[in-house]
């Protein structure tokens, strides 16, 4: 019904209301019939108002195109331009449906449409409007509300924080809508209907716009302002319904799975029921066939479920959901920015960092609005996840927004064809290339925003990826598309400012997408964040926390207060990175030509090859608040970041990629891998770091230091898998340069005295023992290449080196409460280490022992006629070693060592020191890599104690340690690359504290001052301090300090003593390694071979490439009274020497283990028990997390419900059953550490067994170690430590091991020279001890002691040579400087009455497990002995037995015999050969006063063999006591107590002169228990004296 009022001369009202449905179908073809029609029927009109009415006809003729522009809507007809048009229409249902392709058209549906137009306003509302699409209902709105409006008093408000805007009012469109749902089908390809609807758009604007009279020169009027209302509006993919039916179906599978167990135990509950109650009547076919009807039971359960599965729950359709809510906007249009001319005034100011073109820029879109934005929820979730990807609340954005279309050169059109059909055939539009692009500058506050993301998510957010792909049409031109980081780079220009009350990022840690519990947070307060080209600046406080279902959860790992983090991106371009105006685009039909093999690419200049990414955190800003940053960590933590970084490198599989799924398009390349440098920079004014072992065991280290610079530099390398698939590139990173700078840096130990609380809290009396502080530490890393450039450039400059680290000032502590931290700490860590290797898949794989024999038959052709292995290198008595058969390879081999003299240093006794390996090793010429460097300056280390009080203070003026990497070279057949270790250690002194320090009790130190420490200098005579101390020899006094910070003026000072002068340390380490760079490897030439193969392969075996280790101390100068060598003894026994009693007791265990393996007669199968054992330990390691699980469940519960009594309780079970599990899970751990070791290592034992016995001759060394002294001087003094006792030197020490490939070793001890001398005062004898011949040459030995070790057998030690040679000495003793020396050595301990008692019964304690022959002897000659008052064998045996049990622990629980036989094994050792050969001595002894003096008494040690003898030492060491007591007794006797011949007067005063004669022999006997150290009285009766013995 239409209807039409008229009101006036210059107002008309038309009323048009449609009760039923109102249906429209349009296309192109319908479009071009009624556009033809309507121009013939104007064309006629024209014809005839030019006939009839010719004045009137040009005012009519410019409304024909407005007419016919508009031929679908029901307009009507046009009035005079002064009269106003007051319309209302009415609809009750409408449908659009417009074609704009054959197979393509877009349907609008709208209910109850009311229109209606009064004046200048325009007001309309549909409560629902449908937009569709190829029949796919896209867009739905409710509610919808449309009006224009002259002027509305809200815009006035909202231009009020705009100062800049020039106009004041303006016209309004008002658009609110009640909700608005956008769905996406699954690939459904959007993008195709939508470039033909926009093409459509176009010729329809071509074809009415064309006949438009030329624009007037007036600027276009100002477009209206927009404000938009929408309450609800969502987004969504929808997901693919296979892929959601098979997530259901897994879920239904996995629930119905523990609801078939449930029944399954309830039959065997009712079977048990029915076996108890009818026994064996019950019939065995009857419970078959009840399982089977409970097996079909549970498969038409399945089946029902399945069928009922979405019966009362919808499918889960979405695959992505964006929805919004409370959404209000604001477009303001001003006249200061409408024009070309002032919109590209605004993008030149918005965007200054691009070059603007000279010529300027046409454009065919461009707008600029101020708008204004505020949203209260803004979420994005993927499938049905429970965490939102976005979560954004109450967001509110102010700012300008340029929109501009470039027009395109001619190049940059394309042409789309529409098909009209006939009589008018195809039309060709033109399309313009260029994109839209934006330029912003917004700032927005925002409450909460909260991201989400992991890498689990990764393939959903790839079917995402593939959805938006369907949204728009990709480019005409065909370049390679660009990435999503080029492409935001092109589109977006400007600055974004938000400033965020609470930030957070969750990073997911789990591969499970619906995980909630294992995330890392990265949580911000008042973040201040700015976007600007190129550049990330982040302001705020920063707490990353690790959020873990236990009671780790919420551990603030990183708290980073006022952080200033900044992001610096640097694109890599052939071009301007920021000249986005020069990328033309071209239509396929105007490409250019490109040479051959190259694809065209429009934005190669604009295109980034990489990205140089520079981080940089900073927070040394000042503010209000003073907080410290803090990193707090526990080793649960750092195994769940283990954890987390697996998770988020690991390797992406490609989704719905392939022919199958008709997506063949190239992969898209990562962010990751597009990085080329990465950079990181870290500033901080102060920085504390603390690490927990555990709740539990309340051990950590707190690492503090003050203003700190930290910068690291890293670069990717990108290489190609080999083979012909189609792999992903590996990504390599490597750190080129690394510098750091740290101050004052104090690390503390640090204890809890008790275990964890209820509350899961840290005790917050912790005690702190300090470990090691240091004023200055400054570390650099430079890369390889850049290393190998500098050694080029400058051959011969040790200057430069990989990684250089330098410490000044460091202070280091080390007392028993610090080695029982340290202890515990890395026994915690050992232990986790231990459980993560014994439960893996590698643990139990078996070894594989490469077979070399192919290898090494022509060396073994070769060495035929050679004579087999090398003669041991045994030295002969004078130090000359014996050349055996091969005497010219051995001339041969000492030539060469004394022309490959590398080091030489210059004192007489140089000619040792520079033949060890470790030095000839360390050669330079061969480096290519001096990769680490570490410099110490003014270092020091206190040691304390368990036993004694004081404390002695180690420091080194100077101390380097050098590591290089030497060029490989061939050793033998094998290239083996070598890496040396040099440590250099100059200006070291020792210092020690004279009495107890006063400042022990309240926990201070004390330090040495730098002047004490650095190298020597002038002393200042005018100072008169310097001049009282006692300058730098060995024996004076020091001042110390306890706060590094003060001088030792203001404090109570304390002095220690200096007991080792200034020296200096060499030390020397070689290794050898199979692993060798691949760009070195193809380098290196094949071996050379030479004519002389013999002798060349024979010095090559004897040396080899072996790992060697030598310390050199050239000069030192000791000086100790009985206090400080007690103090020292105390420290290398508890703290140098320590072992823990529970290490001890696993080595007890390991050793039985590996001796029961080697007494079993199948250690195979030990195998099955070990995967047992693996099982049993992974459901203590499955059951301790379920329970932390709970118990995190249980403590959520509780911040709720505090007083929950039922909770309570519950945790508290569940606390002893978690501690029960952890027992258990230690106890079983270490037992299957044991069993996989020892079964491992007895598998290694056997295939070396198995090689030897193929390859006897193949034996060669495998380690070597070194220890040289040149000269050593050791002062003993008395208590006040000024006073001297004794004075002993030694000349030209060394030590030597080596290990060999057949588990046998070589020990080496040789001794130039030594001397005793005697230093109390008005001494008869100076020297106490010397050898006869004065010291000569360096050759010349005065010790030397050898022993060839073989591998144990049966768990005894064997040794198959022993030999000791020393030269004729010289003893000159008295019995005060005796007395002296055991006063010195062993205070308090008086020596008459330990050496009477103790002889005799050490004596007894020959007995073995194993018989002897000699010491039953000696048993059977004390058995003829006269008894005396009674005592026999038994009672000595007893006693023996006795003094046996003092020694060791009386067992708690029964020994087994494997305990019995391993303790046994251990205490023996199986001497083949033994020789020491005769010492002649002579001794002169000076006794008390009433005594008689020895002068120059001549004796001499006879010359011990033994033969094939298993013996404890102590066995070893009675024997030869027993023989040499045997000649030293008769030697004794004849010198001293030759009779001359008896006459007559003689034998009669001979009973007158028996009692002299007792008094004399008294005296001898006590000579001699001093000389020889021998129990020779006859105190005891039933003890024999040496003199009675009879022959």
């Amino acid at each position: 019904m239409t209807r039409a009022e008229g009101s006036g001369p210059t107002h008309r009202a038309t009323q048009v209301q449609c009760g039923t449905g109102l249906t429209l179908l349009w296309s192109p073809p319908d479009h071009m019939y009624l556009y033809q029609h309507v121009l013939a029927t104007l064309h006629c009109r024209d014809l005839l108002r030019a006939t009839l009415f010719p004045e009137s006809v040009p005012l009519l003729t410019l409304e024909i195109p407005e007419t016919a522009s508009e031929p679908e809507g029901l307009l009507p007809e046009p009035s005079p331009p002064k009269r106003l048009l007051n319309l209302t229409l009415e609809v009750s249902t409408a449908k659009l449906t417009a074609f704009v392709a054959e197979d393509k058209f877009i349907t609008l549906a709208a209910e109850s449409v009311s229109l209606s137009r009064h004046g200048g306003s325009l007001q309309a509302y549909c409560p629902e409007l449908a937009a569709g699409f190829d029949g796919n209902s896209i867009f739905n709105f409710k509610e919808v509300e449309v009006q224009l409006l002259p002027e509305l008093e809200e815009m006035i408000l909202h231009r009020n924080p705009f100062p800049v805007l020039q106009t004041l009012r303006n016209r309004v469109w008002l658009l609110s809508l009640g909700s608005v749902s956008v769905e996406f089908p699954y690939q459904y390809d959007f993008s195709r209907t939508l470039d033909e609807a926009v093409g459509v758009q176009k010729w329809l604007k071509g074809l009415h716009g064309g006949t438009h009279a030329p624009a007037s020169p007036s600027p276009a009027p100002l477009p209206p302002d927009l404000l938009l209302k929408v309450h609800h509006f969502s987004w969504v993919f929808l997901d693919d319904v296979f892929e959601v039916k098979l997530r259901d179906n897994y879920e239904l599978m996995k629930d119905e799975s523990k609801e078939s167990a449930k029944r399954l135990q309830l039959l065997d509950a009712k079977v048990a029921a029915l076996r108890k109650q009818h026994g064996e009547l019950l019939p065995a076919r009857k419970i078959e066939e009840l399982y089977a009807s409970l097996e079909h039971k549970n498969i038409e359960i399945y089946i029902q479920r399945s069928r009922r599965l979405y019966g009362n729950t919808p499918m889960r359709r979405a695959l992505l959901t964006w929805s919004l809510s409370g959404l209000e906007l604001v477009a303001l249009a001003d006249a200061s920015f409408h024009g070309p001319e002032r919109v590209i005034e605004q993008v030149q100011e918005l965007d200054p960092g691009s070059p603007f073109p000279a010529e300027g820029i046409d454009l065919v879109i461009q707008w600029c609005r101020m708008l204004k934005c505020s949203v209260k929820t803004f979420l994005v979730r993927i499938r049905d996840y429970p965490r939102y990807l976005f979560e954004i609340r109450d967001w509110r954005l102010m700012g300008r927004l340029v929109g501009t279309e470039q027009s395109g050169q001619p190049c940059s059109r394309r042409r789309q064809i529409l098909h009209l059909g006939l009589p008018w055939g195809n039309v060709a539009v033109e399309r313009n290339m260029p994109p839209l692009k934006f330029y912003h500058d917004f700032h927005s506050e925002i409450f909460q925003y909260t991201v989400v993301w992991g890498p689990c998510w990764d393939p959903a957010w790839t079917l995402i990826s593939q959805s938006v792909d369907l949204l728009t049409k990709p480019s005409a031109d065909p370049s390679p598309p660009l990435p999503w980081w080029d492409k935001s780079r092109l589109l977006f220009h400007g600055d974004w400012h938000m400033d965020i009350e609470q930030a957070n990022l969750h990073q997911l840690a789990t591969e499970d997408p619906y995980n909630t519990t294992e995330n890392m947070h990265w949580e911000w307060s008042h973040l201040s964040f700015h976007w600007k080209p190129g550049q990330f600046v982040f302001k705020g406080d920063l707490d990353v926390n690790v959020r873990t279902a236990s009671k780790y959860d919420d551990c603030c790992f990183l708290h980073l207060p006022d952080l200033c983090m900044t992001l610096d991106l640097q694109w890599l371009c052939h071009g301007n990175p920021h000249d986005h105006h020069s990328v033309t685009l071209r239509a396929p039909e105007f490409l250019p030509e490109v040479p051959l093999g190259q694809l065209h690419d429009s934005y190669r200049a604009f295109r980034s090859e990489n990205l140089n990414l520079s981080i940089k955190m900073d927070l040394t800003r000042h503010s209000g608040t003073i907080s410290q940053p803090r990193i707090l960590l526990y080793s649960s933590t750092l195994r769940w970041m283990q954890n987390f970084w697996a998770t988020w490198t690991s390797v992406t599989r490609p989704i719905c990629r392939g022919k199958l799924f008709n997506n063949l398009k190239p992969s898209k390349k990562k962010l990751g891998q597009h990085y080329k440098q990465l950079s990181y920079t870290a500033l901080f004014p102060q920085l504390q770091v603390h690490y927990w072992a555990s709740f539990a065991q309340q051990r950590g280290i707190q690492i503090e230091c003050s203003q700190g610079h930290v910068f690291t530099r890293g670069t990717q390398r990108l290489i190609p898998q080999a083979g012909t698939v189609m792999r992903r590139l590996i990504s390599d990173w490597s750190v080129t340069q690394m510098v750091s700078d740290l101050s004052q840096v104090t690390v503390h130990l640090m204890a809890s005295p008790t275990e964890e609380n209820a509350d899961h809290c840290l005790d917050p009396l912790v005690t702190k023992t300090h470990l090691l502080s240091l004023s200055s530490l400054t570390y650099q890393r430079h890369s390889n290449r850049t290393a190998e450039e500098e050694l080029s450039t400058r051959v011969g400059d040790p200057a430069f080196h990989t990684h250089q680290l330098h410490l000044v000032d460091l202070r280091a502590s080390w007392t028993t409460t610090n080695r029982d931290i340290a202890f515990g700490l890395y026994d915690g860590y050992k232990k986790a280490a231990v459980l993560k290797r014994n439960l893996s898949t590698e643990a139990l794989k078996g070894l594989k022992i490469e077979p070399q024999m192919p290898a090494k038959k022509p060396k073994q052709s070769v060495l035929t006629s050679a004579p087999a292995p090398p003669p041991v290198n045994t030295p002969s008595f004078s130090g000359q070693p014996e050349k055996g058969s091969s005497g010219g390879a051995y001339m041969l081999q000492k030539l060469i060592e004394e022309t490959d003299r590398f080091v030489v240093f210059t004192e007489e006794e140089s000619g040792v020191s520079d033949q060890l390996c470790g030095i000839a090793a360390c050669q330079t010429d061969d480096i290519y890599n001096r990769n680490c460097l570490i410099e110490l300056v003014n270092c020091q280390m206190v040691l304390r104690g368990a036993e004694t009080e004081g404390c002695v203070i180690v420091s080194a003026a100077k101390a380097q340690l050098l590591q290089c990497q030497h060029h490989p070279a061939w050793y033998g057949d094998t290239l083996k690359q070598k890496t040396s270790w040099t440590c250099l250690l100059d200006g070291m002194q020792y210092f020690a504290t004279t009495e107890s320090s006063p400042t022990e009790q309240d926990g201070r130190q004390l330090w040495l001052e730098v002047k004490n420490i650095e190298e020597h200098r002038q002393r200042s005579l005018d100072s008169v301090q310097e001049l009282m101390e006692s300058g730098q020899a060995v024996g004076g006094m020091v001042t110390t300090t306890t706060d590094w910070n003060q001088p030792a003026e203001a404090q109570q000072a304390q002095q220690v003593q200096r007991i080792i002068s200034r020296c200096s340390c060499r030390m020397y380490y070689i290794s050898y390694s199979h692993d060798i760079d691949p760009e070195l490897a193809t380098q290196i030439k094949p071996p050379e071979v030479h004519e002389n193969q013999e002798k060349e392969d024979l010095l090559k075996k004897q040396e080899g490439a072996v790992d060697t280790f030598t310390l050199i101390h050239h000069e030192l100068e000791i000086s100790t009274n009985p206090a400080q060598y007690a103090m020292i003894l105390d420290i290398v026994n508890n703290l140098l020497l320590h072992v823990e009693p529970k290490r001890k007791e696993h080595s007890e265990k390991k050793q039985r283990v590996r001796f029961q393996l080697e007494i079993s007669s199948n250690p195979e199968e030990q195998r099955s028990s070990i995967l047992h054992l693996q099982e049993a330990v992974r459901q203590h390691v499955a059951q301790i997390r379920q329970l932390e699980k709970q118990i995190y469940s249980i403590m959520k519960s509780l911040q709720d419900d505090s007083k929950n009594e039922n909770l309570l309780d519950l945790n508290q079970k569940l606390q002893l059953q978690l501690n029960q599990e952890k027992a258990s899970l230690q106890l079983e751990s270490e037992e299957l550490n044991i069993l996989i070791r020892c079964f491992k290592d007895f598998q290694l034992q056997q295939a070396n067994k198995m090689e030897l016995r193929k390859q006897q001759e193949d034996v060669s060394v495998v380690r070597r170690t070194e220890f040289y002294f040149a000269q050593a001087r050791w002062r003993l003094t008395e208590e006040d430590g000024q006073l001297g006792i004794a004075e002993l030197e030694l000349q030209r020490f060394l030590y030597s091991k080596v290990n060999k490939s057949d588990d046998t070793a070589e020990h080496l001890l040789e001794l130039g020279w030594f001397t005793m001398n005697n230093l109390l005062p008005n001494a008869i004898y100076k020297v106490v001890l010397r050898p006869q011949s004065s010291c000569q040459s360096g050759r010349q030995l005065a010790l030397r002691l050898f022993s060839k070790v073989r591998p144990p057998v049966g768990g005894i030690s064997v040794k198959e040579h022993f030999e000791v040679n020393v030269v004729p000495l010289t003893i000159q003793l008295t019995h005060q400087f005796f007395h002296r020396i055991m006063g010195f050595f062993f205070p308090g301990r008086s020596v008459e009455d330990d050496e009477v008692g103790d002889e005799e019964d050490k004596s007894k304690l020959v007995t073995t497990g194993i018989p002897v022959v000699k010491p039953r002897q000696l048993i059977a000659t004390d058995d003829a002995a006269p008894l005396g008052t009674g005592k026999g064998v038994a009672q000595g045996l007893n006693r023996s037995s006795g003094v046996r049990r003092s020694f060791r622990k009386v067992p708690e629980h029964p020994v087994d015999d494997i305990d019995k036989m391993k303790e046994r094994a251990a205490m023996n050792n199986s001497f083949i050969y033994i020789k020491i050969p005769q010492v002649p001595l002579c001794v002169s002894y000076k006794g008390e006063k009433n005594s008689v003096d020895w002068g120059d008494l001549n004796l001499v040690l006879p010359c011990l063999e033994y033969h094939n003898n298993t013996w404890t030492w102590l066995d070893f060491a009675m024997a030869v006591k027993r023989d040499s007591r045997k000649a030293l007794v008769a030697q004794v006797i004849k010198e001293k107590l030759r009779l001359k011949p008896a006459t007559g007067s003689e034998v009669r005063g001979k009973l007158e002169t028996k009692s002299d004669l007792n008094m004399q022999q008294q005296e001898e006997e006590e000579k001699a228990r001093l000389l020889i150290g021998l129990s020779v009285g006859n105190k005891n009766p039933g003890k024999k004296s040496i003199f009675g013995r009879r022959k």
